[in-house]
């Protein structure tokens, strides 16, 4: 996901550049842990070590800045990911995958929950610029697990008639869930199990499940006489 606001960095000196990702980095990390509303400029200002007049010569107003953090934070949770993101091709690197979020869950401490799942939950109903922002964090996460999805059906282990998008939002809508309550109860369990119930809808969707099946209805025997 790319930054898309009008307050872009072309043009800037180098110097001006570093100042505007910093102004970007410190709002993200209050808004992270404060929530967006609890946020002031002045909050910003404060924690970037700018005055008013450099902040409102790179962002017009607040939200105009919080549109750049939606962006950098959805780059922020691809990137936390990899490279695990990257190489799913099959069920066992999709649950090292799994293993790569919980470890980012853990690094937190349980507090901080997912940047753009925290984003949402506070501006969908009250910005429809920072919805549709969100929105498209949330397709660019979707469409690399789909790309894995269809790595797999590629090499034969996903069912033809699997749709991997279809597969990629089912598994990041248990993500998120998991997620939600892991950062309300400040316990990883909830994400392990949210995690583990969507490899078991991963794995009905492979071919070897399907087998599997066949066999224990009594269709296809287990070995073949000799």
């Amino acid at each position: 996901m790319t930054a898309s606001t009008s307050e872009g960095p072309r043009g800037l000196t180098t110097r001006g550049a570093s100042t505007r990702r910093r102004i970007v980095a410190a709002t993200a990390q209050l808004t992270y842990s404060k929530g967006v509303e609890a946020t002031s400029l002045d909050d910003v200002r404060a924690a970037a070590n700018v005055s008013k007049s450099q902040l409102y010569h790179y962002f017009s107003d607040k939200d105009a800045l919080i549109r750049e953090v939606i962006a950098a934070q959805g780059e922020r949770v691809l990137a936390a990911q990899e490279p695990a993101l990257d190489k799913i091709e099959s069920l066992a690197s999709l649950r090292r995958w799994g293993d790569r979020i919980l470890a980012v869950y853990r690094m937190t401490g349980g507090r901080g929950g997912c940047p753009l799942g925290s984003l949402a939950s506070e501006l969908a109903n009250h910005s429809e610029s920072a919805r549709t922002m969100l929105v498209a964090g949330f397709d660019a996460w979707a469409e690399r697990l789909s790309e894995g999805f269809s790595r797999m059906q590629a090499r034969g282990e996903l069912n033809p008639a699997t749709v991997p998008r279809d597969l990629a939002i089912a598994v990041l809508a248990a993500v998120q869930g998991g997620l939600l309550l892991a950062k309300t109860a400040r316990n990883e369990k909830p994400l392990a199990l949210a995690l583990e119930m969507a490899f078991e809808h991963a794995d009905r969707h492979c071919l070897r499940y399907a087998g599997r099946l066949r066999r224990r209805s009594g269709r296809e025997p287990r070995t073949r006489s000799r």
